[in-house]
C-alpha cells in the first residue's frame, strides 16, 4: 500500500527506507532519501514491512461490545419472525432494473430484502458465476432507499474494484446525486485509479489526496460506499452505530471475517439489517498463516452462516437466503459441469444467444459447436535462475499458438478485450506476457484470483505442473490448481463462449475433480495431444475404485488434512517459494 516502508539492501550491506508512492499491479514505485545511489544493474535485497493498520482496525472492531449476537450467531427463532415474502407483494413495486421482473431470484432476494422487519438476521443473496449478484443488490439497495425516507445505507466490499462498481451502477441509475451518495475512499488510493464518474462522489483535500467530510456532514448522504477496511473511518470520525438502517457486503465470501466486521460491529446497532452477497464455491479469504487457517481464519462470515441449516439455499429460501439460479455468461456446454459439481444442477444457462454461440463454430475445435478443448500435453515444469516460481515453456508456447490462431481469425471479430489468459504461478503468467507482448499486450494474463468477477469471450489456462513430485507442494499451501476445488471453479467458469485448457492429463488425473472433468471433455468430443497413462480413447477414466487411484486419492486427502490443519513450514527456503505464489489481495 502508499505509505509502506520497504527495506532495500545493497551488496555491501548499506540499508536504506524506501517508502511506497506508487503501486500499480506488480510494479511498486519507492523513493528514498536522497543518499540512496543506484548503479544500472545493480541488485538488492528487499524486506518487506508488514502493514499493520488493516490488522489494527480488525482487532479494534472486534474488541466492541456486542449489541446483539443476531448478526454473529442468528437463531431460528430470529429468523422466524418474518415470513418470505410473496412475489404478489412484489409485483406491486415499480423497478429500476425491469429486467429482474423476469428473473424470479432477483426479483424474491430484492423482495426478501426490502420487507425484512428491523433487527433481522443477516440475509445472504448466493450468487453462482454470472447470475447477476451486483445487479440484486444494487436494485435492493435503490428498493430499500424509495420504501423508506429515512433509510441510511452502508455498501462495502472487501476490494476497491468491487466498491468502485456499485457505487458506479448506483450512480448509473440516476437516483442518485453527489450530494445523496458518497464514495469514501482511503487517503492511500490515488487520484487517477478513480474512475473519472466517481470523482464528484468523493472529497480531496488542498493537496489531492482523498479525505471526508464532518461527521455531520454525513447526515445528507442516504449511501457511503467504501471497502471493509475504510469504512473504520466513519467510526473514527464519530458517526455513531446505528446511524446506518442497513449494511450491505458484497463478495462477502472473499473477505476475511475479521475484515467484514469493521462495518458491522462499528456501525451496525440492534436495528440495522445486514445483507451479505457472495458465492461460498469460490475463492474464500487469502490467508498465509497456517496457524490463522488452523483457527478457522479461512472461513468466510458468509461460509460459517451458510454452513448451518437455517441457511441452506432450500430451507432458508426467502427468510435467510435466496440462490440465483440464471446464468447469463456461458455457453450451456461450459457452463454445465460447475454447474453440476458445484451448484447441484439448478443453473440455468440465460446468456446472449449471439455472444455464447459466438465462437462454437471456430475451425479450432475439435467439435464444431462443444466449445472447451482440452490440450493434453507433456511438458517441463522449471524454475528459472533464482526465481521460486515455476513456468512451463512448452505450455507457454502452446498458448501463444491459441491466441494467435484466435486472433488472426477475422471471422471472429476478437480483439485483446475478448480473450483471458489464467495460469497458478507468477512464473509462468510472466513468461505468457512476455511472448505476447509484442503482438497482443492487451490480454490480460493472471492467476485465477485476479480474474474472480471477471469474463472473457475466450478463456485458455495454462495449469503448468507436469512433475508429480512437485505436486505435494503444492497440497500443503493450496497452490496450483490440483486440489484446489474453488480454484478449478473460478478459472472455468470465466469463459463465454470458449474454454481452452492446455494441461498435463497424467499430473492433472491425480485429482478427481480434474479427472471428471476430463473425462466429460473427452466423451463431448473435446480432447486433443496426449492422454494420462491410465486412460484412451474409448476407454474412459480409471475407476476411483481402482486400488492405484485409490492409493493416490488417499495421500492427496491426507496433503489436503495436513494443509488446512497447520503445521509449520519447513524452513526459509520454502517460505520465499510459497511467497512467490501465493495468492495475495491489498486491503484499504
Amino acid at each position: 500500500m502508499n505509505g509502506d516502508v520497504i527495506k532495500v539492501i545493497s551488496g555491501t550491506g548499506t540499508v536504506y527506507g524506501g517508502v511506497v508512492h506508487v503501486v500499480e499491479d506488480l510494479d511498486v514505485g519507492l523513493r528514498f532519501h536522497g543518499s540512496f545511489r543506484n548503479s544500472p544493474g545493480q541488485l538488492f535485497h528487499i524486506q518487506f514491512s508488514l502493514h499493520r493498520v488493516p490488522l489494527r482496525r480488525m482487532h479494534q472492531a472486534l474488541s466492541l461490545p456486542d449489541h446483539s449476537s443476531r448478526l454473529l450467531f442468528p437463531t431460528v427463532e430470529q429468523v422466524l419472525r418474518s415470513a418470505a415474502p410473496s412475489m404478489d407483494q412484489f409485483r406491486s413495486f415499480p423497478l429500476y432494473n425491469r429486467a429482474i421482473a423476469g428473473n424470479l431470484p432477483q426479483a424474491q432476494a430484492v423482495a426478501s430484502i426490502i420487507t425484512q422487519p428491523t433487527g433481522s438476521a443477516p440475509f445472504i443473496v448466493f450468487g453462482p458465476p454470472g447470475t447477476g449478484k451486483t445487479v440484486t443488490i444494487v436494485e435492493a439497495m435503490l428498493q430499500v432507499l424509495h420504501r423508506n425516507p429515512n433509510a441510511r445505507l452502508l455498501a462495502c466490499a472487501p476490494s476497491n474494484s468491487a466498491a468502485d462498481i456499485i457505487a458506479e451502477r448506483l450512480i448509473d441509475s440516476g437516483e442518485l446525486t453527489d450530494r445523496q451518495l458518497f464514495r469514501l475512499v482511503a487517503s492511500s488510493r490515488r487520484r487517477q485509479h478513480i474512475s473519472p464518474k466517481l470523482v464528484n462522489f468523493t472529497m480531496t483535500n488542498h493537496r489531492g489526496a482523498f479525505t471526508v467530510p464532518a461527521a455531520k456532514d454525513f447526515r445528507h448522504f442516504r449511501v457511503v460506499v467504501a471497502t471493509c477496511v475504510a469504512a473504520y473511518t466513519l467510526y473514527s470520525m464519530g458517526v455513531s452505530r446505528g446511524h446506518f438502517s442497513h449494511i450491505f457486503i458484497d463478495e462477502a465470501g472473499h473477505a476475511l471475517e475479521p475484515e467484514v466486521m469493521i462495518p458491522v460491529k462499528t456501525m451496525a446497532d440492534h436495528r440495522t439489517n445486514v445483507v451479505l452477497s457472495g458465492d461460498p464455491m469460490q475463492l474464500g479469504p487469502v490467508i498465509h498463516s497456517h496457524v490463522g487457517r488452523t483457527l478457522g481464519l479461512g472461513v468466510s462470515y458468509l461460509d460459517r452462516l451458510m454452513a448451518t441449516d437455517m441457511y441452506h439455499p432450500r430451507i432458508g429460501h426467502g427468510l435467510t437466503t435466496v440462490k440465483l439460479t440464471k446464468n447469463f455468461r456461458s455457453h450451456p456446454s461450459i457452463l454445465d459441469f460447475p454447474n453440476k459439481q458445484f451448484y447441484d444442477g439448478e443453473l440455468t444457462p440465460c446468456g446472449n444467444t449471439q455472444l455464447i454461440n459466438s465462437l462454437a463454430q471456430w475451425s479450432g475445435l475439435v467439435t464444431p459447436g462443444f466449445p472447451i478443448l482440452f490440450h493434453g500435453i507433456s511438458g517441463q515444469d522449471m524454475r528459472e535462475g533464482h526465481s521460486p516460481s515455476y513456468f512451463n515453456p512448452d505450455e507457454a508456447s502452446l498458448v501463444k499458438d491459441y491466441v494467435c490462431k484466435l486472433r488472426t481469425d477475422s471471422r471472429l471479430g476478437l480483439d485483446d478485450s475478448h480473450i483471458g489468459v489464467i495460469a497458478p504461478y507468477s512464473a509462468q503468467c510472466g513468461k505468457i506476457r512476455t511472448i505476447l507482448r509484442q503482438q497482443y499486450s492487451g490480454i490480460t494474463v493472471g492467476s485465477a484470483e485476479q480474474f474472480q468477477g471477471q469474463e472473457r469471450r475466450a478463456i485458455i489456462i495454462s495449469t503448468v505442473r507436469s512433475s508429480r513430485e512437485e505436486i505435494e507442494f503444492d497440497l500443503r499451501h493450496t497452490l496450483g490448481f490440483v486440489a484446489n476445488q474453488r480454484r478449478f471453479n473460478v478459472a472455468t467458469t470465466r469463459a463465454q463462449a470458449l474454454l481452452i485448457v492446455v494441461g498435463d492429463p497424467t499430473v492433472l488425473a491425480l485429482d478427481s475433480m480434474w479427472r471428471k472433468f476430463m473425462k466429460y471433455v473427452l466423451d463431448s468430443g473435446g480432447w486433443r495431444g496426449v492422454m494420462p497413462d491410465d486412460f484412451g480413447p474409448g476407454e474412459g477414466l480409471r475407476s476411483a475404485h481402482d486400488p492405484d487411484h485409490r492409493r493416490v486419492e488417499d495421500h492427496i486427502r491426507q496433503m489436503i488434512e495436513q494443509a488446512s490443519g497447520g503445521g509449520d513450514i519447513a524452513d526459509d527456503v520454502e517460505r520465499v517459494e510459497l511467497a512467490a505464489d501465493a495468492p495475495w489481495r491489498v486491503m484499504e
